[in-house]
């Protein structure tokens, strides 16, 4: 076979720059950059796009799906047009601050009772409008009946050593994984919750016999045993 001519010299040429670019026999380099524009372009918008948070699995338990934060009531005033509701301030952790939050207690609790108290914040509720002011949350309290037909109410405290913000998880049962505000009116989540939650004779929270726990230790109230938790 004679010396390769000046085309098979050319055409060599070619099919060597085109490997090196990873070109198809007779494709343009323009068009590979196009296409790797317009990949680089969908990446880029895909990256924009806010993942959705994925709703809790359909087989975790109901208690599972609230979350329950401890908080510490920082600032506390009268509601000036309700006669049983306390206006709080309650430091959950985040770093939004303090949410604010209406409380039925003045029946059982006086302001200096309540100022500084640990307390449990169901904090995977929908903001409520109570008598004009904004309610983002409410916290947890377990109450009995008394002999004269009178109800005792009192808080179901987080320990001393829990941080504030914690989320409390529940003996024997899968981490929480909260679902969100909407999920849990649409669903009436608390509602069916409540059916098992209440105090032991330790006078601590549980819901269907589970203890409501933190890293510190259960969460409990000081007196009330076998009372309904709301």
């Amino acid at each position: 076979m004679g010396a390769p001519n000046a085309i098979e010299l050319l055409e060599d040429l070619i099919s060597d720059i085109e490997s090196k670019l990873n070109l198809a026999p007779g494709e343009e380099p323009t068009q590979v950059s196009k296409a790797q524009s317009q990949g680089t372009k969908e990446k880029k918008k895909a990256s924009k796009t806010p993942a959705k948070s994925a709703a809790p699995p359909e087989d975790l338990p109901e208690i599972c799906k609230l979350e329950f934060k401890v908080g510490l009531i920082t600032k506390v005033w009268v509601h000036p047009d309700a006669d049983k509701l306390y206006c709080e301030e309650i430091d959950v952790g985040e770093e939004g601050g303090p949410r604010q939050i209406a409380s039925g207690l003045r029946p059982h609790y006086s302001e200096e009772e309540m100022l500084g108290k640990r307390v449990l914040v169901v904090a995977n509720l929908k903001a409520k409008n109570l008598v004009g002011f904004k309610s983002h949350g409410m916290v947890l309290c377990a109450a009995e009946m008394q002999d004269d037909g009178s109800e005792k109410v009192e808080f179901v405290e987080p320990p001393e050593g829990a941080p504030l913000g914690e989320v409390v998880t529940f003996e024997g049962l899968p981490a929480p994984s909260p679902a969100s505000a909407s999920q849990v009116e649409k669903k009436k989540m608390f509602a069916t919750c409540m059916e098992g939650m209440k105090t032991n004779d330790d006078c601590v929270g549980t819901w269907n016999g589970h203890r409501f726990m933190t890293t510190a230790g259960p969460c409990k109230g000081r007196t009330v045993k076998g009372g309904a938790m709301r």
